[in-house]
């Protein structure tokens, strides 16, 4: 027998052994020797009140074994010699694809503009200190694209979109720990993700399928709004039937090449703003209602706020608690700001994107005259001024959080997780007003809701830009481009996802669609 039940452990009790199996027992008024497993389900903290509690659902296995194999199963098929479906990017949605085409008996063949996992290493290096960025493979390109090296979030909203189990099963069979089969708020860590995408990377060539590496796609052949043919940088053609365009949200070049070629794409609302970077004591203190350091078992403490100013959203995004900030330009002449956490979070920082959402309708007049190119050319400027005022290096531009609210520049900044360093400027002036005066109000408020953040002790960052795709590429309901047969755009590139599963569910749903009339 199984039976699911709810518990509430305290804080203190978590501490005992088999605390599980003896709360189990408890509740159901059973014998705790008849209780043969304990699966946990699903554990989150409620950390309300000043006494914490871990909320727990989990599995009783009474008097029977616990299942030792999981409710998925993967089933790769060699597909060396089966009908090829091109796919251009290998992030998230582009691996997912790769994947699902497999298990269709479909082979794909895979065309990534940068490096491999290890290689791209070297580059992440050279940004940080050298500040030196290759265009081609940075923090955005490279194997894995932007998901590799981040914080590994696997917290979505998409939930209507795909099977979000499946897609946390097979990151398990690829490695990650089951841990995020069952945390309210999964995360892998960049430490641990590069292993697993090597993983995939390996299920994929053992099948049959292709990765080409440094193979940046540079033009489409198209012949009666049917997609023949790609071109790469390199001169080389390779005639396709299906293309699954999964270049991610920092793919300008892609962006530009379709609205070269009048191939239909649309500008589309998104949110940029700034990074704020706390001590993570500061934050723990907050959430958790204690001094100094936290309890063991607690992980490091995050956040989520939002507020309206002004008809518009204002919002804490891409949390990362004991993380540290990376400069993600994908472009020499600009700086921008992303964060990641390695897996135990132990970082003494805490940071976040807090962003502005910004209208395409109502907020670009000076920028109309580039069509559906309007929010990438506005968020283009914003870099370069963060490139400038952080004196024409990754060196990014912050100011005290307090000083950015009151107007002030700050004498002096607080210490980092930022590798190129920081300088100082007047980011309250320098911001746009849309998006500066906004982010003002939000801080305060946010310091009401929070008392602690509101604090001289924390940097802000200039700028976190790449929240998501200022442009969208449409699609109709089979997921195919309205305008060119055999074109599907997919993931955070086409303007249909947020972050690593939904990425990973779009690129399952593009397979399954690029496959369909093959």
């Amino acid at each position: 027998m199984v039976k699911e039940v709810q518990l509430r452990i305290q804080l203190k009790e978590e501490k005992i052994t088999d605390i599980l199996l003896k709360k189990a027992a408890h509740h159901l008024n059973i014998k705790p020797s008849t209780i043969s497993g304990v699966k946990i389900l699903r554990k989150s903290i409620d950390a309300r009140k000043p006494q914490i509690y871990f909320n727990y659902k989990v599995a009783i296995y009474i008097n029977e074994p616990l299942p030792e194999t999981s409710e998925y199963q993967f089933e790769y098929k060699d597909v060396s010699t089966a009908k090829e479906v091109h796919i251009i990017g290998f992030g998230p949605a582009g691996m997912y694809a790769a994947l699902r085409c497999i298990e269709l008996g479909f082979k794909p063949i895979v065309l990534e503009r940068g490096k491999n996992v290890q290689d791209r290493r070297r580059d992440l290096k050279a940004i940080n200190q050298d500040h030196f960025v290759n265009e081609d493979s940075n923090y955005c390109f490279g194997e894995g694209g932007a998901g590799t090296y981040s914080d590994g979030k696997l917290y979505t909203r998409s939930l209507k979109r795909g099977d979000v189990r499946r897609i946390f099963e097979n990151l398990v069979f690829h490695g990650a720990t089951e841990q995020i089969l069952a945390d309210a708020h999964p995360h892998i860590g960049t430490n641990k993700l590069p292993k697993i995408i090597e993983a995939i990377r390996e299920t994929i060539l053992s099948h049959g399928g292709e990765i080409h590496f440094e193979a940046r796609v540079t033009d489409f052949i198209i012949k009666n709004n049917k997609i023949k043919a790609i071109q790469l940088l390199n001169g080389a053609e390779m005639t396709v039937n299906s293309v699954i365009l999964a270049t991610g949200h920092s793919a300008r070049d892609i962006y530009e090449l379709l609205h070269k070629k009048d191939i239909a794409i649309k500008a589309k609302s998104f949110a940029m703003g700034v990074r704020v970077e706390h001590p993570q004591h500061i934050i723990d203190a907050i959430q958790y209602h204690c001094d100094g350091k936290r309890d063991e078992l607690l992980p490091a403490a995050a956040y989520s706020l939002v507020q309206q100013v002004n008809e518009r959203g204002v919002y804490s995004f891409c949390m990362c608690p004991g993380g540290f900030i990376v400069p993600a330009a994908t472009a020499n002449g600009e700086v921008v700001v992303n964060g990641m956490s390695p897996s135990r979070r132990n970082n003494l920082y805490a940071n976040s994107g807090i962003v502005v959402e910004l209208n395409i309708d109502k907020d670009f007049a000076k920028y109309e005259k580039f069509g559906p190119l309007k929010g990438l050319e506005f968020q283009k400027d914003l870099e370069r001024l963060a490139f400038t005022s952080g004196g024409r290096s990754q060196t990014a531009p912050a100011q005290r959080l307090t000083d950015f609210v009151e107007g002030n520049l700050s004498a002096d900044l607080n210490s980092t997780s930022y590798q190129p360093g920081l300088k100082s400027a007047p980011l309250h002036s320098l911001l746009p007003k849309i998006i500066g005066s906004r982010l003002r109000k939000g801080f305060e408020a946010f310091g009401q809701k929070m008392h602690g953040y509101y604090t001289s002790e924390a940097n802000i960052v200039g700028v976190e830009s790449r929240t998501s795709s200022p442009v969208n590429i449409p699609r109709k309901d089979n997921l195919e481009h309205p305008e060119i047969e055999g074109l599907f755009p997919c993931g955070e590139g086409g303007g249909y996802a947020g972050g690593i599963v939904s990425a990973a569910m779009d690129g399952e749903r593009c397979a399954e669609a690029a496959v369909a009339n093959l």
